[in-house]
């Protein structure tokens, strides 16, 4: 008992500690970002070039990702009101049977994206990889990302301290219950974000530089 009396209070205090500079971090990030977040199409400026953060379609079972097919839907909005010319669909391809940027790719196109505006970076490992790859790789120095408010809050925070005039298109959200799990993951990955800036973190893959557009 002595011995779990001296390991408890350290342990409080630490586990404070981290909750504490964890909900900080989410106060940062939000409150940086929500002057370049919008809801409404036409608060966005015109930018060359949007970003699709990739989700899976599927869920467990293969029940449909709703966060997958609002994103889609979100983009197709903003390619056909004229708000970009161009699509950066980033997203995981580390196994040959999953691969986001090309699901992704195929039901934008269903929605009259053509092909010729679409780019697929299939090393967007997280959202981190996929943003540094957005510039270090496709050049690009504006972008409007698409995907959820929560994330693109995050997404627009690691974009703009890398120099990229980044805008965040939000697509619907899904319900509380459907999403509480991956809000309380988001809650914590934004910790991760600091760290990750503040000790040089590199993308897991970079390569050869690929051009967006004429």
């Amino acid at each position: 008992m002595k011995i779990l009396k001296k390991i408890y209070k350290p342990f409080l205090i630490i586990s404070i500690l981290f909750i504490l500079l964890t909900a900080w971090t989410n106060y940062k990030i939000e409150n940086s970002t929500k002057d370049f977040i919008k809801n409404d199409i036409k608060e966005l400026p015109f930018c060359k070039t949007a970003l699709l953060l990739g989700t899976s379609k599927t869920l467990k079972y293969k029940q449909p990702n709703a966060y997958y097919y609002k994103r889609i839907q979100a983009t197709v909005e903003l390619y056909l009101s004229k708000k970009i010319k161009y699509i950066i669909v980033s997203g995981d391809n580390n196994k040959e049977i999953y691969n986001e940027p090309a699901d992704m790719k195929k039901d934008l196109m269903k929605y009259g994206v053509p092909d010729s505006a679409i780019y697929l970076d299939y090393a967007g490992f997280r959202t981190f990889d996929s943003i540094v790859r957005a510039k270090e790789v496709f050049g690009q120095d504006s972008l409007i990302i698409v995907s959820q408010e929560f994330h693109n809050q995050r997404a627009v925070y690691i974009a703009r301290k890398f120099g990229i005039e980044a805008y965040g298109y939000n697509a619907k959200d899904v319900s509380a219950y459907t999403g509480f799990k991956t809000n309380v993951r988001e809650f914590f990955a934004r910790l991760k974000v600091f760290i990750d800036i503040y000790t040089n973190t590199q993308p897991k893959f970079l390569g050869e530089k690929i051009k967006v557009g004429k």
